[in-house]
C-alpha cells in the first residue's frame, strides 16, 4: 500500500483514478461473445463455459428438483445465518414500499395526476462465482425483486469446476423466488441475459456486481437492455483518527482487497501514527488470511493519504466517490451531511462494512469506479417503473385546451391540437 502526505489539491484528481485495464482487447472480446451468443445461443454458453472455466457443461440451465436436493444439503448453521440476514433485508426493504406509490395531485380543478409502480416483469440476476461464491448477492437482488412482485427472476452463476452450484445459493435463491437457474457466468452469462437463447429468457434489466468482464458485458449489453449501474471491482475507503484502532482499519481494508486483485481501497487520517500501525496490523494479518496472495495484488492498487485535518479526508473522499466509506472517528454522525457521494456509509468503530455486505439489511449492490457521484445502490425502486397516469373531465380540458393547442401548433404540430379542439 503506497503512503502519501499531505497531497496538494491538483493531485487529488490523479490520485482517484482506479486501476487500469486493457479496455481495447476487453471491448474486442465482449463485441465477439455477443456475436456468438446472439448467433449460435446456448452451444455458445457451453463452449464459453468451456474455454473461460474449464468446464463442460451438457445443460446451462439446472433442473430445480437438483437445486432442491442441494438446497437440502446446507448445513443448519450456515441456513439459520441466510435465514437471518434474509428477514434483515426484507424488513429494511419492505419499509421502501411506502415510497413507491405516490397519492394523486390535482394539478389544476378536475385534473388528477398521479404515479403507480409497476414490477419489471422479467429480470435477470447475475451472482459472482469463481473463487467466491456470493450467497449473500442472491439474497440483496432476490428480496427486492420478490418484494416487487417481478414474474419471472432468472439466476445466473458460473459453475464449479466440477460443473455444480454452490449448494448455498440453491437455498438462498429458493428463498427469493428464483424462476430459473442457469449455470453459466461471465460475459456469456450477461449476453444470454441480454439476447435470450433455447434456454435462457431474454430479460428486461440485468442486475449484480462482477469482475472487469462482467462490467465491461453489462456496459455493453445496456445498448438493448437495462442494468442496474456500473457495478465492477469492489472498493472501500476508510476515514479514521488517532481513537481508531489499527487492527480494525486493517481488519476492514483487507476484507475488500480479499474480493480480488482488481479490488482497490483507500485510507485517510489526521494521524500520522495511524498509518504506521495500520500498515503493521496489514502485514501481521495478512499471515492468516485464505485469499492472502488475492490480497496481496489488491493492496498494490491501493494507498493511504495523510491529510491535515478530517475535513479533508471528507472532501477528498467525495472526490474517490467510494463504493463503500466507513467513518471510523470518535463522532462520526458530524460528518453525515457532508458525505454527498457513496454507495453506502458505516459510521462508528462497530460497524465494519462486512455488515452491510451480509446481514445488517441494507443493499450491498452498488456504485464502483466513482459512479456514485450519480448512482445510488439497488433498492426496491430498482426493480419497478412508474407509470403516470392522468384524468381530465371536459370542463377541465376545456380550461387547459387554449395552453394545449398554443404549445402545439409553436411546435408545428397540428395534429395534437385538434385532439384537443375535436373535443371542446
Amino acid at each position: 500500500m503506497r503512503v502519501y502526505r499531505n497531497p496538494t489539491r491538483s493531485q487529488w484528481q490523479a490520485m482517484c483514478r482506479r486501476p487500469q485495464i486493457d479496455s481495447a482487447n476487453l471491448e474486442s472480446l465482449v463485441t465477439e461473445v455477443f456475436t456468438q451468443v446472439k448467433d449460435k445461443g446456448d452451444k455458445t454458453l457451453m463452449d464459453y463455459t468451456a474455454k473461460f472455466d474449464g468446464v463442460k457443461l451438457n445443460s446451462v440451465t439446472i433442473d430445480p428438483a437438483i437445486i432442491s436436493q442441494l438446497a437440502r444439503g446446507v448445513p443448519a448453521r450456515l441456513q439459520d445465518a441466510i435465514d437471518i440476514a434474509y428477514i434483515n433485508i426484507m424488513r429494511f426493504h419492505m419499509a421502501q414500499q411506502l415510497d413507491v406509490e405516490k397519492e394523486s395531485v390535482e394539478t389544476m380543478p378536475g385534473v388528477q395526476c398521479w404515479r403507480e409502480a409497476r414490477p419489471i416483469e422479467c429480470v435477470g440476476l447475475y451472482i459472482p462465482g469463481g473463487t467466491a461464491p456470493l450467497i449473500s448477492t442472491i439474497l440483496m437482488l432476490g428480496v427486492p425483486a420478490q418484494l416487487a412482485g417481478c414474474k419471472q427472476i432468472v439466476f445466473c452463476t458460473p459453475p464449479g469446476k466440477d460443473g455444480s452450484v454452490n449448494p448455498a445459493l440453491c437455498y438462498a435463491a429458493q428463498k427469493v423466488g428464483v424462476t430459473t437457474f442457469i449455470c453459466v457466468g461471465g460475459i456469456q452469462a450477461i449476453a444470454a441475459l441480454a439476447l435470450g437463447t433455447q434456454s435462457v429468457p431474454k430479460v428486461d434489466k440485468i442486475f449484480g456486481p462482477g469482475n472487469q468482464y462482467v462490467t465491461a458485458a453489462k456496459q455493453y449489453a445496456a445498448k438493448s437492455v437495462a442494468i442496474d449501474m456500473p457495478a465492477g471491482p469492489s472498493e472501500l475507503l476508510v476515514i479514521a483518527d488517532k481513537s481508531a484502532d489499527p487492527a480494525f482499519v486493517a481488519a476492514d481494508l483487507l476484507s475488500q482487497a480479499e474480493h480480488g486483485p482488481d479490488s482497490q481501497v483507500v485510507f485517510l487520517t489526521d494521524s500520522r501514527s495511524r498509518i504506521s500501525l495500520v500498515r503493521n496490523q496489514l502485514d501481521e494479518q495478512l499471515t492468516g488470511l485464505p485469499r492472502k496472495k488475492i490480497a496481496q495484488a489488491a493492496l498494490k492498487n491501493s494507498f493511504a493519504i495523510e491529510f491535515s485535518s478530517l475535513d479533508q479526508c471528507v472532501e477528498f473522499a467525495n472526490l474517490y466517490a467510494p463504493e463503500h466509506l466507513i467513518l471510523n472517528t470518535k463522532n462520526p454522525k458530524k460528518f453525515v451531511s457532508r458525505v454527498t457521494n457513496a454507495g453506502s456509509v458505516f459510521l462508528g468503530a462497530y460497524s465494519p462494512e462486512s455488515a452491510g455486505d451480509y446481514a445488517s439489511g441494507t443493499n450491498h449492490t452498488l456504485p464502483t469506479a466513482g459512479w456514485s457521484r450519480s448512482y445510488g445502490g439497488v433498492s426496491l425502486d430498482s426493480f419497478v417503473k412508474k407509470v403516470t397516469f392522468q384524468s381530465l373531465t371536459k370542463e377541465s380540458l376545456g380550461n387547459l385546451s387554449s395552453a394545449i393547442e398554443t404549445l402545439a401548433r409553436s411546435e408545428g404540430l397540428e395534429g395534437h391540437a385538434r385532439a384537443v379542439s375535436i373535443r371542446e
